[in-house]
């Protein structure tokens, strides 16, 4: 990771804040404090992906996945979950914290079909990503999965419900929802996943969370994951886990590989900035992140009217909308992906060459997130933030 110093950061107005923390937004002190934390050595693995007692079909599955060398998260979690531990892991998105937790309990359902998985994730989006996965890694091993997310047919997803599925993967509200219906019980499920468990707090999944943690049987294995492990998500994970392993993955490991820097707008209007970076050679797939629902709407209107191929989610689309925007800009359809921060946790998308903040983050930890998004697998990128 480099910051390049040829553009001077200009200092806060006296009590000027951004966001919710009422921090004050200094990029120098982010990508500072980001480059201070990286790991100084390469991560090593202890072990390779055939050191794992998983069977034959899904080994393959992992090869055909493209997995070569397990993440750190994976090297870690991987054996604790095959041995029925209760896992905390903390790990900023990007680490590959899916495959961690999906690889070890596929194998278990395999070995215990009656046994069901719930997964709980805090967006639309984060669910249908995990269910690809899933989808990708089961590959031929006769399992079946259900996805419960709001903006779909409540009636479609009691039918599948129905068909009793080995593993759940959905949305608190609807889950809830679905359980008022009828359609699900959550004292079947022998395991439960809580996933970027400081996002469902931040968006009020608390109370949600904790009653279908008290449907649970007593006798289960539980895994929770988050990119931070403030003192509530300790509380609420020790209410849940019972002597769980905690592991802990450095969050700004995730940005080693990306080089930020920032984009002095001197007045100039950011939309024109942005075509004149969008032009540029290398500005292949970007994404571009703001700060509200009719900034990035108004500023996707813009942008088309320029030429480019562009698409924008939010709060206020509807779930086909956003699946269908991301699905173009996963397979190269759209140059330009904008997007609130629905966008910035969870989502596994190839190839990103920039991510531009095209408003302030609202705290580092966003900052972190919304950078993740590019440098994926190993990758490099760039990040660059207007100000």
């Amino acid at each position: 990771m480099s910051f390049h110093r040829y553009i001077r950061i200009p200092r806060p107005a006296p009590g000027r804040t951004f966001g919710r923390k009422k921090e004050f937004f200094n990029l120098e002190v982010f990508t500072r404090k980001a480059q201070a934390s990286v790991p100084r050595a390469e991560y090593i693995p202890a072990h390779a992906f055939a050191d794992f007692r998983l069977g034959r079909v899904l080994q393959a599955n992992i090869t055909a996945r493209g997995y070569t060398v397990p993440t750190p998260i994976q090297d870690q979690v991987i054996p604790l979950l095959l041995e029925g531990r209760d896992v905390i892991g903390v790990a900023a998105t990007g680490s590959g914290k899916t495959g961690a937790f999906l690889l070890p309990l596929i194998e278990k359902i395999c070995q215990d079909r009656r046994q069901k998985v719930l997964i709980v994730a805090p967006t639309r989006e984060l669910a249908v990503q995990i269910n690809d996965e899933f989808r990708q890694l089961s590959r031929g091993l006769g399992l079946f999965s259900a996805v419960c997310i709001g903006g779909l047919s409540l009636g479609y997803q009691l039918r599948e419900l129905s068909k009793n599925p080995h593993f759940v993967i959905g949305t608190p509200g609807r889950l809830k929802d679905l359980e008022t219906q009828r359609g699900l019980v959550f004292s079947r499920f022998s395991t439960i996943v809580l996933d970027e468990v400081d996002r469902m707090l931040d968006m009020g999944f608390i109370v949600d969370v904790k009653y279908m943690v008290s449907r649970l049987p007593p006798i289960r294995q539980s895994l929770g994951f988050s990119a931070t492990l403030p003192e509530n998500i300790k509380s609420l994970m020790r209410q849940f886990l019972r002597d769980p392993a905690v592991i802990t993955i450095s969050p700004a490991a995730s940005v080693l590989n990306i080089n930020q820097d920032v984009v002095r707008t001197n007045g100039r209007p950011k939309p024109d900035i942005l075509h004149d970076l969008l032009i540029q050679k290398g500005f292949d797939k970007v994404l571009v992140f703001g700060r509200t629902k009719h900034g990035i709407d108004k500023l996707s209107a813009d942008l088309a009217t320029r030429g480019f191929k562009v698409a924008a989610i939010h709060g206020n689309k509807n779930q086909s909308q956003r699946q269908r925007a991301l699905d173009e800009f996963k397979q190269n359809r759209l140059k330009v992906l904008l997007a609130t921060d629905i966008a910035s946790r969870g989502l596994d998308i190839d190839d990103v060459t920039h991510v531009i903040n095209y408003d302030l983050p609202e705290s580092y930890e966003d900052y972190i997130h919304r950078i993740g998004r590019t440098a994926r697998a190993g990758k490099s990128g760039i990040a660059l933030t207007f100000i």
